[in-house]
Parts: structure tokens; C-alpha cells; sequence
């Protein structure tokens, strides 16, 4: 069969192959059968792909990349030689081949380069008839190894995949910003606040199409999206007709402040995750257009003019959910904006979320839910605010009881979307709503965590609308009894925890070494790496090159960053918590990925808290962070628990770093001791015990923490009384 020709560099074979560069190196200077380079420098060889293939299969290698990873590499090596097919084409692509059986897609992606050409170039024009403002696609031969890849990818991993990564490649090429997916429970919760009765939604920034779809899950009938980016707003249409085929969809790619693509529909309902903190929205442009009903947003409120143009697109009685961050509740020049959507009753409700339910990870946004007024319709006289991060206080207490979680979370700053506890979030925000939409003067929220409060009393000087602080105010309304009863369980927990940190600090696991401490001969990690064993992973900066200290070990894995993912940072190795970092801080090319078992050592070494632990369950499928070396053992060599207690000792630590005030650890400089397997194993099982002192250590001062919290709360806020007898 006439396959194309393609030329890889070497990264592109050790991710074809599922090993290191420094394999693949390897393998240029023991196999004198392997491919020699067909073009590149000398510096930076290329291999002809089918050669190169061919070598691999020989030797028993299968190709460890997935569909969507062997798409990705083929888009890389087109845009590399100027493939004829736009970009476009291949999106509409998708569309057509998600239509084909799966014998189909095989009996494409076997067909002879000039046939399988002529055949996607049928279905992309196929296609582009079925979407709205697609233009023409033309494919040409240098295309085949693309198609070939898409067409794989739609078979064996579905049409959304092969979406996301031809998305991903655009937004790379165009250097977009702030592109991000709304996560599906996010997205699956803003659609559950609209009625059931909406059949037309708008989503004037719809990116992916993430917030449709949702809507057309729940029964929407007319989907309407806009995107300033064309890629998006195209993957945005593919997507919703894949998705949802009875579904009339109309998406345009434009500005939606500037150039509204919709100036004379009103719908049902608006969903959106709008762009944040832009200055350059048409602020000056706009000043007198009809959409500000409520005030003219200032330059640095871009957010509320997300707000009034949702509102300008509803029919009267319409509902909008719009997610937004935190600073548009409470910044002094939307105030006057603020109070008129309050005064009108157009604000209905605001809601906040835990950190990490959306990119940007570490902000705990808001869902704003606003209803267009009627004329002549009920007055509105409160507004609904409910924190979803907050706990009550026997939720608190119970949560706490089982290990701390909710505690540990509001103490390290909330956890990620990956370890989110949706069904609790959607639980607490929907049954606040539909209580409160039910019948809104006799809402009675509930403490701690939602509360409805009066338009008169939100309307001083500033019109803080930030949910924290005024459903805190609502904890005073804590029933005495539910509030001693949390207390107890609290107490309860903690002494169970003061317990096993007893047990645990008391059990009897060492003794002296002798006279004199022991002696042994180690190597350096660097010395291990060469030797096969151990890997040295490390995540580099943007635009870094080379290797970490020199060692043989490359330095990074091929796996690719994704905004799914969590990063674990060095900060939650020095804390003990579940990764917790933002994939958006990390290059956009590769990063390693986290398994069970890896050595984690943070690169850092400031402030208290652990150097190194090994990974676990909870840690795999992370990626690295910037700040953070991984150390993969051979474990027929090396003792995971062993060599993390040796590597993150305080004096090897100490004479592997440089700096003064900041000292940054070298992690081919670090020693180990170099012991039998068995011995090791004994050292790694009393390392796994100093782990887990650690951990009951932290537990127990978090419900410390805590129940001292509820105690002090109980008392200042009148649910409890002090011990009539002091001594007792």
C-alpha cells in the first residue's frame, strides 16, 4: 500500500516507541541497521518515518502512541511541510467520518494515498453544506499522512477526540490565550439552573461548545454560539452536531461586544463563560450602545458587559447563567452597574465555587444567574447567595471525622477540579435555587451556606455581592444543638486522631547502630541513571534546552499537558496534599506524567514540610510541576520508600544544593547508599513509617484546628455555653 513519506526527529520516535531520547540515542550508536537520517543537520537529524517504523516493528517495538497522540505527530510533521488542506477542512472532516461505520473508516484509512485524498476531499465537502459559514477545503497529496491518522483516530477514539486535538493544535498555532473547555459538571450545573421549559440558547463566547452542549442535554432545541476565534467557533458547531444531530445550530465566528452576530434574537436562555480581566473589550466604542440598560461598564469591567449583553438577548422572564470571577462581585467601578442589576431585580442570584472548579485553578469563581425583568412582573425583593465551598457546621465536623478532608482542603486553599466533590457542589447550589425560585419570600437557606438577602440591605455604598461574606452572616442562625452535636463529633474525631498518632509515634521499629554511626559506600543519582537504575524526569521551562546536570536520562517524557489533568507542585509535597497545581503554568510542549511509584523530590528546598515522598493512587496521572524532580526506579534495583528517604534526608539535600538565601537542589548530585534489595526494603519500610507519623502528625493538628474553630465559633456566636464548672 503507498503510504507518504515523513520525516521525525528523534523526540518524535521516542514517543512513536514509548521511550526515552536517551534510548533512542542508544540505538543510533549500537544498531549500525538503524535508519540513517534523511535530512535535517547534524545537529538535528530527521528519519524517514516508514524507515524508521519499519526498524521499530522488526525488533518486536509496537508503537506505544495512541490515535489521538499519532494525529498529533502527523499535524506536526505537516505543518513542518507545508500541508495543502486548511486547517478548517480537517475539522469539517471530523464531522463527515463520525458519520461512517467502523468497517468504513478501516477500509479508508488501508486505501492508497491518491484514493484516500479524493475520498476525504468528498466528505469534507460533505460536510462544510452541513455547517454554517464553512468555506471551501481543498486536500492535497502531502495531506495523506494526516487523513490517514484522523480517520484512525475518529475509529478507535470517537470524533470528540480527534476534535480536541486539531483544536489544540490551532489555538498553539494562532498563540490564543485563555481557550479553555468549561469543565462538564460546571458546565452540566449551569444548565441545570436554567428552566426546563428553555429550547433556545445563545452562548455568545462558546469556545468548544462545552455550555451547549449541556443545554442540549437537558432538551435545548435551538443551540446559538458566537466565538472570536474561528477554530473555536467551528469545533464548536462540529462538535454540538455530533453531539446533538436534532439540534438546529448556528454558530459565527466574531467579536460578540463589537460584532454581534445575533443583534435581533432574543432566546430563552443565555449560557456563557466569558473571557476575564480584558481592558481592550470596545470600551470607548461602545460607550453609547443600547445593550448598557444598567450603566455603562467601566474599562476594567469587561465582565459586566458580558452581564448586559446576556440580558439584552433574553425575552422578557429569560434566565442567563454566567460564570465569572470573583473580583466582579466586589470592585469599586462596577458598583453603580452592581446596584441598578440589583435594583431592577435582574440579579437573582449569585454563587460561588471552590477553588479549582475552573481554569484559573486557584480563583473560586462565580456563577452569576440573572432573569431578564418583565414588564408589569413581581417585584423581586432579595437575592440568593449560597457558597458552595462553605460547609455547616455538623458537615464540617462529619467531614472531618473522615480524615479531615473538608478541613485539610479549606486550609491548604481548596483542592482541584479533578478531586471536587460535584455531586455535593451541584447538590447544595440546585437545592438552594429551586427553594429559593420556589418562593422566594419565604426562603429560609440554609446556614452557612445559603442565604437570601434583601435588595434594600445589599444596596449601600459599596454593593458587595460576594457570597462569602454574606452567607457568614447567616451562621449566627446555627441551631444551638445541631452546633454541639458537630462539636462533639469533632472532639470525637480528634481524639480518635491523637490516638493513632500515639500508636503510631510509639511503635517500637529501630534500635542503635552500634558505637559509631554506620558507613557505607553510595553513588550519586546521576551514577544510578547511567547505570539503568533509575529514570531522571524533570518538567523544563519554557524555551530551556539540554539535559538536567549532564545526566544520560532525558528530561522529559513526551506526554503532552492537558488541561484535564492536576499538576502536582512541590508545594504539596512540603504538605502532604493531593496535586493541586494549574496545567496553564507548565510549557505548552511536554511534561512528564506521574505513576505510581515515582520518587517525588521538590526542587526547592525553603521552608518546613517534606522534601520527598513516593508517589501513590492519588498522584498518578498528575503532571510534574516546574519545581519538582521525579525519580523513577528500576524496582528489581532499587527500593521505591528507600530511595526517598535517602534523597530527601536533610543533609543530602544540603550538599546537593546551591544558593544562599534559596537553595535549589541538583538532583544528579544527590548520594544514595548503595545496599542489597532486602536491606533496602528494610530501610524503605521504616522510611514508609516515618511517612505516615508525618501524615497522622498533620491530621490530628488540622481537627485541632477545627474543632478549636467550632468551639470559639459556638461561643462567640451564642449556640454554646461555657463549663459552668471552670475545672472541668
Amino acid at each position: 500500500m503507498p503510504q507518504s513519506s515523513a520525516q521525525v526527529t528523534a523526540a518524535e520516535i521516542s514517543r512513536i516507541a514509548g521511550v526515552t531520547r536517551a534510548t533512542v540515542s542508544n540505538w543510533r550508536r549500537r544498531h549500525e541497521d538503524f535508519p540513517a537520517p534523511s535530512g535535517g543537520t547534524e545537529s538535528s537529524p530527521l528519519y524517514d518515518l516508514e524507515s524508521v517504523r519499519a526498524w521499530l516493528s522488526a525488533r518486536g517495538h509496537v508503537s506505544a502512541a495512541t490515535p489521538s497522540e499519532e494525529l498529533r505527530t502527523m499535524l506536526r510533521l505537516r505543518a513542518q511541510s507545508g500541508g495543502s488542506g486548511a486547517s478548517e477542512g480537517l475539522l469539517l472532516l471530523v464531522l463527515a467520518a463520525a458519520g461512517h461505520t467502523q468497517e468504513k473508516l478501516t477500509a479508508v484509512t488501508e486505501s492508497p494515498d491518491a484514493d484516500l485524498v479524493a475520498h476525504a476531499q468528498r466528505d469534507a465537502v460533505t460536510a462544510a453544506d452541513a455547517v454554517p459559514a464553512a468555506g471551501p477545503v481543498r486536500f492535497g497529496a502531502s495531506d495523506a499522512a494526516v487523513l490517514r491518522a484522523l480517520y484512525a483516530c475518529v475509529r478507535d477514539e470517537g470524533g470528540q477526540a480527534a476534535l480536541g486535538v486539531l483544536a489544540e493544535r490551532e489555538l498553539e498555532d494562532s498563540a490564543a490565550s485563555g481557550a479553555y473547555l468549561t469543565p462538564a459538571p460546571l458546565a452540566d450545573l449551569l444548565a441545570d439552573l436554567l428552566p426546563e421549559s428553555a429550547s433556545e440558547v445563545l452562548d455568545p463566547a462558546c469556545g468548544g461548545g462545552t455550555l451547549l452542549a449541556a443545554a442540549a442535554r437537558r432538551g435545548a432545541g435551538e443551540l446559538y454560539g458566537q466565538d472570536n476565534l474561528p477554530v473555536q467557533a467551528l469545533r464548536s458547531a462540529v462538535s454540538l452536531m455530533l453531539t446533538a444531530p436534532e439540534a438546529a445550530v448556528t454558530v459565527h465566528a466574531a467579536d460578540s461586544l463589537r460584532a454581534d452576530a445575533f443583534p435581533d434574537l432574543a432566546v430563552d436562555a443565555v449560557l456563557c463563560n466569558p473571557p476575564y480581566g480584558v481592558r481592550d473589550w470596545g470600551h470607548d466604542e461602545l460607550a453609547y450602545d443600547p445593550r448598557w440598560a444598567y450603566g455603562v461598564p467601566a474599562r476594567a469591567e469587561s465582565e459586566l458587559a458580558w452581564v448586559q449583553h446576556a440580558l439584552a438577548h433574553l425575552t422578557p422572564g429569560g434566565y442567563a447563567a454566567l460564570l465569572l470571577p470573583p473580583a466582579t462581585a466586589g470592585r469599586a467601578s462596577g458598583r453603580r452597574v452592581r446596584a441598578e442589576l440589583v435594583r431592577s431585580g435582574a440579579l437573582r442570584a449569585v454563587i460561588a465555587l471552590p477553588v479549582g472548579a475552573s481554569v484559573p485553578l486557584h480563583v473560586g469563581l462565580q456563577v452569576w444567574v440573572l432573569q431578564r425583568p418583565e414588564p408589569g412582573g413581581p417585584e423581586r425583593k432579595s437575592v440568593l447567595f449560597v457558597d458552595t465551598a462553605a460547609d455547616a457546621a455538623t458537615g464540617t465536623a462529619t467531614a472531618a471525622g473522615r480524615g479531615g478532608t473538608a478541613t485539610a482542603a479549606r486550609t491548604r486553599g481548596g483542592s482541584r477540579s479533578a478531586s471536587l466533590d460535584w455531586d455535593g457542589i451541584t447538590a447544595r447550589a440546585l437545592g438552594a435555587w429551586r427553594a429559593f425560585t420556589e418562593n422566594p419570600d419565604t426562603f429560609d437557606g440554609e446556614p452557612g451556606v445559603a442565604h437570601a438577602v434583601g435588595v434594600v440591605d445589599l444596596l449601600d455604598d459599596v454593593v458587595d455581592l460576594t457570597p462569602a461574606r454574606l452567607v457568614r452572616a447567616s451562621r449566627a442562625e446555627v441551631d444551638p444543638t445541631e452546633l454541639s452535636a458537630g462539636v462533639d463529633a469533632a472532639r470525637r474525631s480528634l481524639v480518635s486522631a491523637a490516638g493513632a498518632l500515639a500508636r503510631t509515634a510509639g511503635r517500637e521499629g529501630w534500635s542503635a547502630a552500634g558505637a559509631s554511626a554506620r558507613e557505607w559506600r553510595t553513588a550519586t543519582a546521576s551514577d544510578l541513571a547511567r547505570g539503568g537504575a533509575l529514570t531522571l524526569l524533570r518538567t523544563l521551562p519554557e524555551g530551556a534546552r539540554g539535559r538536567a546536570d549532564g545526566d544520560a536520562s532525558e528530561s522529559r517524557s513526551g506526554q503532552r499537558p492537558d488541561a484535564a489533568r492536576v499538576v502536582l507542585t512541590g508545594s504539596d509535597i512540603a504538605r502532604g496534599s493531593v496535586p493541586t497545581g494549574d496545567p496553564a503554568e507548565l510549557p505548552s510542549d511536554t511534561a512528564p506524567v506521574i505513576s505510581v511509584g515515582d520518587v517525588l523530590v521538590r526542587a526547592v528546598a525553603s521552608g518546613d514540610g517534606a522534601m520527598a515522598r513516593v508517589a501513590d493512587e492519588k498522584d498518578a496521572g498528575a503532571l510534574l510541576g516546574l519545581h519538582v524532580h521525579l525519580f523513577r526506579p528500576d524496582p528489581k534495583r532499587l527500593d521505591a520508600w528507600f530511595l526517598a528517604g535517602f534523597l530527601g534526608a536533610e543533609e543530602n539535600i544540603a550538599g546537593a544544593s546551591t544558593g544562599s538565601t534559596v537553595l535549589t537542589v541538583s538532583p544528579g548530585r544527590l548520594r544514595v547508599p548503595l545496599l542489597p534489595l532486602e536491606e533496602q526494603r528494610r530501610y524503605g519500610e521504616a522510611f514508609r513509617h516515618v511517612h505516615e507519623l508525618r501524615a497522622e502528625a498533620r491530621r490530628a493538628s488540622l481537627l485541632a484546628e477545627e474543632t478549636a474553630r467550632l468551639l470559639a465559633s459556638g461561643f462567640t456566636g451564642g449556640q454554646l455555653l461555657p463549663s459552668r464548672d471552670p475545672a472541668s
